[in-house]
């Protein structure tokens, strides 16, 4: 976790909240939930909003603290070592609730917003199709309006917390031409038109609820339009703003869920003996606790400072850089941490005698989710490009110190 000398004494209680709530979690929800006897936890958001741990970067006015990111990211990497179920169901309510605050009329945050905050209501983001992953403008969810409501059909897949939530997220077309000009974001309640299905026969990451849902001519109002007649056409805003909460919770999470494997592997070679010694002292596996404590820590402050940089209002361009980085480079790291882990305890580490191998099989769900890493680091270059590019040298030109800099004839770029 981070240096209690980088914490203010309320951002010191507020991590002790939250470490008091992850050991209230059940250890028989957790289990239950990976061997799919539970498919979704509403207890868990429940006395999360009792608490008064759910939307912390939210107005007071509507139950949040209205703290910042870097609040945010201390819950979150305590809350992440739950696994990736409830660390994302947890961070829904960031994220659902970003649009919402940002965007939502008074009415939609009064009616959703709040009870969301006080674990009453349960959110979903209904995003992703069989043709629009990362190509979230491919969606081909349709919604016609029809006076003041709209019908709205459709199918999305892969949605966490579809089993139980009260409410969607829902991104559909409503008008042809340009897609970044014709989509829609919408507050869908859940009713018999709204179809849910429990199919997925998930690898890791199970028990949140992950499903289909089908939107069978579902009449939606006007006034459910993520605010309202003016947001009408304006989804394309919604979703770019909502990068960031999406990414950043992940790279967040993935702190806690790394710090966790890596806490349970360094333990167990400080107990576990081979040829007389702790394995501890043999560098093959010191050297992986060491190679685990660097990537933890340096991928910590890389979303610290992500956090810092959204607080204080940086360029968009270079947010949208810096989240990308951060959830790239917190979820490899994730996933390098608990492999390192299971090599270190070897055989014992690849059975359910530990949670290393239900570690292994969470995180690499959010390598994928969110927008694949492949996609961040499209994201990462054409902003560097973007910002670099535009700039004239400020400092030293390093590139006049070679000694035949001035050979103008030598540079030849085409």
């Amino acid at each position: 976790m981070i240096s209690d000398v980088l914490l203010s004494e309320g951002q010191k209680r507020l991590r002790e909240e939250v470490i008091d709530f992850v050991k209230w979690v059940p250890k028989r929800l957790i289990v239950d939930m990976d061997a799919d006897k539970v498919k979704y936890p509403a207890e868990f958001l429940e006395e999360a909003g009792r608490r008064n741990l759910l939307g912390l970067r939210f107005p007071q006015k509507y139950g949040g603290r209205g703290l910042g990111w870097k609040e945010e990211v201390i819950a979150l990497e305590e809350v992440g070592v739950l696994g990736t179920s409830l660390a994302c169901l947890y961070s829904l309510v960031s994220i659902v609730g970003e649009a919402i605050d940002k965007f939502g009329t008074e009415q939609q945050k009064e009616k959703y917003l709040a009870p969301m905050i006080a674990g009453k209501l349960k959110p979903a983001e209904a995003l992703t199709e069989p043709r629009g992953g990362s190509d979230f403008f491919g969606a081909t969810c349709r919604a016609e309006r029809k006076g003041d409501y709209f019908i709205l059909t459709g199918y999305k897949r892969f949605i966490v917390g579809a089993e139980g939530a009260d409410f969607f997220l829902v991104y559909a077309k409503t008008s042809e031409g340009d897609p970044k000009r014709s989509m829609t974001a919408f507050l869908v309640d859940r009713c018999p038109e709204v179809e849910v299905k429990y199919l997925y026969g998930l690898m890791g990451t199970r028990g949140g609820g992950t499903g289909r849902i089908f939107f069978n001519n579902v009449k939606v109002p006007v006034e459910n339009v993520l605010g309202g007649e003016e947001g009408i056409n304006r989804g394309a805003e919604v979703f770019y703003q909502m990068m960031i909460p999406e990414r950043m919770t992940s790279a967040a999470g993935a702190l806690g869920m790394a710090r966790a494997a890596l806490e349970v592997a360094a333990r167990y070679s400080d107990r576990r003996k081979a040829f007389g010694e702790k394995i501890r002292r043999f560098q093959a596996v010191s050297f992986k606790v060491a190679d685990s404590i660097m990537e933890l820590d340096a991928a910590r402050s890389l979303v610290y400072q992500t956090a810092c940089a959204i607080d204080a209002g940086d360029d968009p361009g270079r947010l949208r850089r810096l989240v990308s980085e951060s959830k790239a480079f917190a979820t490899e790291m994730a996933w390098r941490v608990v492999n390192n882990a299971m090599q270190i305890m070897g055989g014992i580490g690849y059975t359910n005698v530990y949670p290393i191998e239900k570690m292994l099989r969470d995180i690499r769900l959010i390598m994928i989710w969110t927008g694949t890493n492949e996609i961040m680091r499209l994201i990462i270059q054409h902003e560097f490009y973007r910002e670099f590019l535009s700039k004239q040298i400020e400092g030293r030109d390093i590139e006049q110190d070679a000694a035949e800099a001035d050979a103008v004839e030598e540079k030849v770029y085409e």
